[in-house]
């Protein structure tokens, strides 16, 4: 399935016509994002101070306030620029780098004061740690383009600029990949020969925690908790082994070894259009996603061949080139197509998008490179049918070839840290929904929430926080994951106490089963499922049929929308509750021309306490599920 061309839309970024020989699916060649960079550049610096230390785009200032936000624009775009010109053999028409240093110059020379160049200086995560997480990439911009730009700067801004980034060593980052970012200014500081006592324990500090996030299969935790996101690839993943492949240091290959376990769980989670799965927070990132995809390729920690990586990373470049990302004046929007308000966090700034620069990792591969040189290959989400279960993480993958579209079935990653508490005022629609897809994204808070299960009790619905796993396993087609809750309520008690939800999901083709037991609901109370939020107009079917347990149904809108369209609706069933009950139902997201109905899917249910057995009408075979202990199979009935 390739992407269309869009031949009448605006060229903000001025790229070049495509090159369907060498890339039948996308168009797009090394040349493109050579452009593109060079096109992202080119805008925001249009909004650059006198000399070039702040970029202060335009739009809403984050949290961290206006100077951090320049800053921010500086070092994100940087960033692109190292990429581009180190990929380009030093090569550099434009004289980015020319830029970059003076705007070095003039940032560090009085860190701190409220003047039109001047940068902040790094204070601990909770009070003004912003420039923490932009240290990383002004060093990481220094350490590609060490010869042309700092091997350059006078001996004074050389001693300032270090000053200014030994901050970031000196104060307490945010629990999770945040020590990243004094690991990477460390590691610049040793190459070029300004390591100490001080450098080394950042480095050690974060090596150290990042063994302990690992949790198997190529997957890290965001901290010390369970979330589970595009993290992995632009932060947890990309900074380690970077690092490493900068410093020609195979002594850390288990880095690079477990990149390329990720890979082969992460590379299915883009869809035939081009999209990533929209999961987690700061999607503003938008194409840094295939930044871990261009990563494994440049430094060989990858299983995919080079045509494969080619597509999945031009695909999702090109999936936002289309759509709107960027705009008339070449900027990128604070949001996911076009702007988009919900998408983004309260520390997201008008220059926070350019974090996808990562993806500009990919132009560290020169132009013989096979990444370039290859003929484009199909995706894994062309493929045939696939599912996957990653245990580890505690998420079902789904992807269907007839729509191209790729779905995340989410029993593991909830974003609670350890310490808190489960309260619903911290409920995040991007970690608390029981589903995800390329083609959908979670409705706003304030509308009915798509894929989700609540208990209602004395009016009140209730939300899922924090998660816990129950298993996950697939099989030949099919596949399974599992978790429990304790629905949490945002007025009247918190909780009630002895009640929770357990849920699995299965799923074969494009169907998915969803099955819950409520145990110790309350009199009175209620429960409801609902399915996937779209567009009616859109060629998307969302459909939920209930099979066991639910009495009544609907079709609620969602009048602000998801970051896909800018209204949608959803399927809900709706039942009373007390005690213990099973539920289960069928749900579909399709965009298949002709689906079949969900009612014509299965032949029998039949439920017998907690033990529950569907029959599929296509082979006859059997899913059997129990809870009490949880046991999941899945029989074909034709051999017995």
């Amino acid at each position: 399935m390739s992407i269309p061309s869009t031949p009448s839309s605006p060229n903000p970024l001025g790229l070049p016509g495509d090159d369907r020989e060498t890339s039948p699916y996308t168009g797009y060649t090394r040349a493109h994002w050579e452009a593109a960079a060079d096109g992202l550049l080119g805008a925001a610096w249009r909004w650059a101070t006198p000399r070039g230390a702040l970029l202060d785009l335009p739009g809403r200032p984050s949290a961290s306030g206006v100077r951090s936000d320049g800053l921010e624009g500086y070092a994100r775009t940087f960033l692109a620029a190292a990429f581009r010109v180190a990929g380009a053999g030093g090569k550099d028409p434009h004289e980015w780098l020319d830029r970059y240093a003076q705007g070095l110059a003039a940032g560090t020379r009085t860190p701190g004061r409220d003047d039109t160049e001047s940068w902040p200086r790094t204070l601990d995560q909770h009070i003004g740690g912003q420039p923490m997480v932009e240290s990383a990439s002004v060093a990481l911009g220094l350490r590609l383009t060490r010869p042309l730009l700092w091997d350059r700067l006078d001996g004074g801004v050389q001693d300032r600029a270090e000053e200014w980034l030994r901050g970031a060593l000196r104060h307490v980052p945010a629990p999770n990949n945040w020590y990243l970012f004094p690991f990477t200014v460390a590691g610049f500081l040793e190459s070029v020969g300004r390591g100490d006592a001080e450098t080394a324990r950042a480095r050690e500090r974060a090596l150290d925690l990042l063994e302990t996030w690992y949790r198997g299969q190529g997957w890290y935790a965001d901290g010390d908790g369970r979330a589970f996101d595009q993290y992995n690839g632009w932060a947890l993943h990309l900074y380690p082994v970077l690092d490493a492949f900068l410093a020609d240091d195979n002594d850390r290959a288990p880095y690079g070894d477990r990149l390329r376990e990720h890979l082969e769980s992460f590379s299915l989670l883009f869809g035939a259009d081009g999209a990533p799965l929209h999961f987690g927070r700061s999607l503003t990132y938008r194409f840094a996603a295939s930044s871990a995809v261009a990563l494994g390729t440049v430094t060989g920690h990858t299983p995919l061949a080079p045509g494969v990586a080619r597509r999945l990373l031009s695909g999702s470049l090109r999936h936002f080139v289309d759509r709107g990302s960027v705009g008339p004046d070449g900027l990128l929007s604070v949001g996911w197509h076009g702007p988009h308000v919900a998408t983004s966090q309260s520390y997201s700034g008008p220059a926070s998008p350019y974090w996808a620069s990562k993806a500009f990792v990919c132009l560290l591969a020169p132009p013989e490179h096979p990444l370039w040189t290859a003929p484009e290959e199909p995706a894994p989400s062309e493929g045939p049918d696939r599912v996957l279960a990653l245990p580890a993480p505690g998420l079902l993958v789904q992807s269907t070839r007839a729509d191209g579209i790729v779905r995340l079935h989410n029993h593991g990653s909830d974003h609670v840290r350890p310490h808190e508490g489960e309260s619903a005022d911290g409920d995040d629609p991007l970690y608390a929904r029981q589903a995800y897809s390329t083609r959908t994204g979670p409705t706003a808070a304030g509308n009915t929430a798509d894929n989700h299960f609540c208990v209602e009790v004395a009016g009140v619905r209730s939300v899922r926080r924090r998660i816990r796993p129950l298993g996950a396993g697939h099989g030949a087609g099919w596949g399974w994951a599992a978790s429990w809750h304790r629905p949490v309520f945002a007025s009247g008690p918190p909780m009630v106490p002895g009640l929770r939800v357990e849920s699995v999901t299965v799923v074969r083709g494009s169907r998915e089963l969803r099955v819950h037991r409520v145990v110790g609901a309350p009199p009175g109370a209620r429960v409801a499922q609902t399915g996937w939020a779209t567009d009616p107009a859109e060629p998307l079917l969302s459909a939920l049929h209930p099979l066991h347990g639910w009495t009544g149904q609907d079709r609620p809108r969602a009048p602000r929308g998801t970051a896909f369209t800018p209204w949608a609706d959803l399927p809900r069933l709706t039942a009373a509750a007390e005690g213990t009950a099973v539920y289960a139902a069928l749900a579909t997201l399709t965009g298949e021309p002709r689906p079949e109905a969900l009612a014509a899917a299965v032949t029998a249910v039949s439920v017998a306490g907690d033990r529950v057995e569907v029959r599929w009408a296509d082979d006859g075979s059997v899913t059997r599920i129990a809870f009490e202990p949880l046991t999941v199979e899945h029989l074909d009935m034709s051999t017995g």
